[in-house]
């Protein structure tokens, strides 16, 4: 089933209303990226992307993108592709796998973004995903980055588009107290 990441499904509206508090011309992590819709979106406003997901033909459609680089890799097993690694943000949608949320926080540099949107409990009654598994219980992403991270906005629940769907948001900036700021709209 598409949930609407194809590479020409337009940007979530969650990573664009806070694109803004990326610094600007930083590197983000598009984090099991699929089509990379929001990889393409990202690089063509100035920032350094870095696309990653384990479908080969995603990340091959990704070439030739300025600004853009891709990395094919199983984010589930293996030797964990990221060791070392920080970015100023890392992006993802759609995604879910528990065993390596508490590496991808270690991705984000301090004072750098976590923008995160994913299905939660519930969604099993809109079709899929419907495993518990890849579905998010109530106020788990709070509760991940409790303590170490700056909330800037929260939400769960229903959602109608693109299709109804039972849907959970962050948006946090690494470090407490953080000092966050959004455009004017």
């Amino acid at each position: 089933m598409d949930f609407g990441h194809g590479a020409l499904a337009p940007p979530s509206p969650w990573v664009t209303r806070f694109a803004p508090l990326l610094r600007a011309g930083g590197e983000v992590l598009d984090y099991a990226c699929g089509g990379g819709r929001h990889a393409r979106w990202l690089a063509l406003r100035g920032f350094h992307v870095e696309a990653v997901d384990r479908d080969a033909a995603a990340i091959a459609g990704l070439a030739g993108v300025p600004q853009l680089s891709g990395q094919m890799a199983d984010l589930e097993a293996g030797v964990w592709p990221y060791a070392g690694r920080q970015f100023d943000a890392v992006v993802v949608t759609h995604y879910l796998y528990r065993p390596r949320l508490s590496s991808l926080l270690a991705l984000v540099k301090p004072g750098g973004v976590l923008i995160y949107e994913t299905f939660m409990v519930g969604n099993e009654r809109f079709g899929k995903p419907s495993n518990p598994d890849f579905l998010l219980r109530p106020g788990e992403l709070l509760e991940l980055v409790r303590g170490a991270w700056t909330v800037v906005a929260f939400e769960q629940g229903e959602v109608a588009r693109p299709r109804p769907a039972m849907t959970q948001r962050l948006c946090a900036v690494k470090g407490l107290g953080a000092a966050v700021a959004l455009p004017a709209a």
